[in-house]
């Protein structure tokens, strides 16, 4: 074993030496200076909080930033609005996502699926998949979002009624991914995992924590070996990370196994339904009635539908309640923000009742202009994958919206990228970018969205939502947009209309961290996991 990891080491720096001196060099565009040859800006990136570094860089360089990776390569950090467009659009297949740790984990937990495919594969598995998360079918497992959200809302009341305060604390996340994995399971897969209810299952053990486990806290030996392993194949990696005995792994392999496992079930299922005509309109039976009626050549195999069915599960649960949590917290820090979101929900519940109605339906969530523009802002705030990593595998030259100042003093209109270059898109930086957004891009304020979306827009077009990043953009974009915004709106609408939603404890310090998705943990209290207090009561009624 210590031999496998020596013979990487040793290959990775000798890919890194004929990189440095093979290519077209970066060292002109302007960037930070490195803490070390080794450690190039890594550390920064990666250690000073989710983002944080994107911020800073964006800020004192603007949207192209040259930074040091491992033993001196230049690596490029872009958030120009007319670059993310070339990059996730007209030249998307030229920028592969990057070798190394992240991808052969996702290979690992996910498969070969759509976010590990590339070129036609991804081009085939994505017009297989797309009949199954369009508008109307989104829009059609409303019901089953609110049937969750309102156990949810039974769950929280319960602890309520059973504190002597008449309120309770309650770890936002741990509930919301209980909570959006039974939707999953429900609306994606017609399947109970019962998490809400406290149902002991396989899945639910194996994703606890999951996200702070694979992608959190990166110590600085485990920075150095992530970057590193970018210049290596992944096919050695993943056998690597298959026998290596570390928790870490450990607890990859464990949800890999159960994921396998339930999605090979599933597919059973479902195609057994076909053939007895019983497909039902969750998301798996509408995406294996796809599959059987394409063309042969053009079908997911059983191995691409098990990665599918994987991806799904664990992108469609985590990022949602992800994204949900950071929306509760900006609500438990704006009062007033709060305040008039229930004010609306409950103006639109008055006007239900009036036409004789009892409950919302989608078109009524739709029509609260101040519940979209609070949505929105929580996307564009909080992503949830605040960065995508890219390697470009020829050379090319890419526009910019804004000149680019070199360091020599000259000026550019676009940049030559030699191939091999590790890019970080930052959506981050993107969704906070002053010029786009306004002097307030770091404010979290709805009342941007209100004055209409065409001042943000600009003259370039880039993400699916708001002109957004956070959904990515183009034909890499997250293929359940849709289905993950009707989910997020029926949470939010019946959340707030039951419950106040405060800090629990004002005195501990809630931080942004992650190398993938970003999540909250407690100064102090890291050894808890992620974790976001909040103290929540019954909103009064008039």
């Amino acid at each position: 074993m210590i031999a496998s990891l020596s013979l990487l080491g040793v290959l990775a720096i000798l890919v890194a030496i004929y990189r440095k001196y093979s290519k077209v060099s970066l060292d002109d565009v302007p960037g930070p200076q490195p803490e070390s040859f080794l450690l190039g800006n890594m550390r920064e990136l990666l250690q000073s909080g989710a983002s944080e570094a994107d911020f800073r860089w964006q800020r004192q360089f603007g949207g192209v930033v040259k930074f040091k990776g491992p033993l001196g390569e230049n690596r490029l950090m872009i958030s120009d609005p007319k670059a993310l467009q070339y990059l996730t659009h007209s030249s998307v297949y030229h920028y592969t996502k990057s070798n190394g740790f992240r991808k052969a984990i996702g290979r690992i937990l996910n498969g070969m699926g759509l976010v590990a495919a590339e070129g036609d594969v991804h081009r085939r598995q994505r017009k297989v998949m797309l009949p199954a998360f369009g508008g109307p079918e989104s829009k059609a497992l409303f019901p089953v979002f609110k049937s969750i959200s309102e156990d949810l809302v039974s769950r929280w009341q319960e602890l309520i009624d059973s504190s002597e305060m008449g309120s309770t604390v309650v770890n936002a996340p741990r509930w919301l991914s209980r909570a959006t994995l039974d939707a999953i399971g429900e609306a994606a897969f017609d399947y109970k995992f019962g998490a809400l209810s406290e149902e002991d299952s396989e899945l639910k053990r194996a994703y606890n924590n999951i996200v702070l486990t694979l992608f959190g806290l990166p110590s600085t030996p485990r920075i150095v070996i992530e970057a590193i392993s970018e210049w290596l194949p992944t096919k050695p990696l993943v056998w690597l990370f298959q026998k290596l005995p570390f928790r870490r792994f450990a607890r990859l392999r464990e949800a890999s196994r159960a994921s396998v496992r339930t999605a090979a079930r599933l597919v059973e299922e479902k195609g057994q339904a076909l053939l007895e005509g019983k497909g039902n309109k969750d998301v798996m039976s509408l995406l294996v009635k796809a599959n059987a009626s394409e063309n042969y050549k053009a079908r997911l195999t059983d191995e691409e539908l098990y990665a599918e069915m994987r991806i799904i599960l664990f992108a469609g649960h985590e990022t949602t309640s992800n994204s949900l949590t950071w929306m509760l917290w900006e609500l438990a820090k704006n009062p007033k923000i709060q305040t008039r979101l229930r004010d609306e929900i409950r103006a639109t519940e008055a006007a239900i009742r009036a036409r004789g109605a009892t409950e919302f339906s989608l078109a009524d969530i739709e029509s609260m202009h101040y519940l979209q523009a609070f949505l929105k802002e929580g996307l564009r705030f909080h992503p949830a994958a605040n960065n995508m990593f890219r390697v470009a595998i020829q050379d090319d030259v890419v526009p910019l919206s804004k000149p680019l100042h070199l360091k020599s003093g000259k000026v550019v209109g676009e940049l030559a990228i030699p191939e091999g270059t590790s890019i970080v898109l930052s959506v981050a930086a993107y969704n906070r970018d002053k010029g786009l957004w306004g002097e307030d891009a770091d404010v979290f304020n709805p009342e941007r969205w209100l004055d209409g979306e065409g001042k943000h827009k600009k003259d370039i077009s880039v993400g699916v939502v708001g002109n957004l990043m956070t959904f990515s953009s183009g034909v890499r974009s997250c293929i359940g947009w849709r289905f993950a915004m009707t989910e997020m709106q029926t949470f939010l609408v019946d959340l707030v209309n039951n419950f106040e939603i405060a800090i629990a404890y004002p005195e501990k310090t809630v931080r942004r961290e992650g190398s993938g998705l970003v999540f909250p943990v407690v100064t102090g209290e890291e050894a808890e996991g992620v974790q976001l207090p909040l103290r929540v009561s019954v909103a009064a009624r008039e």
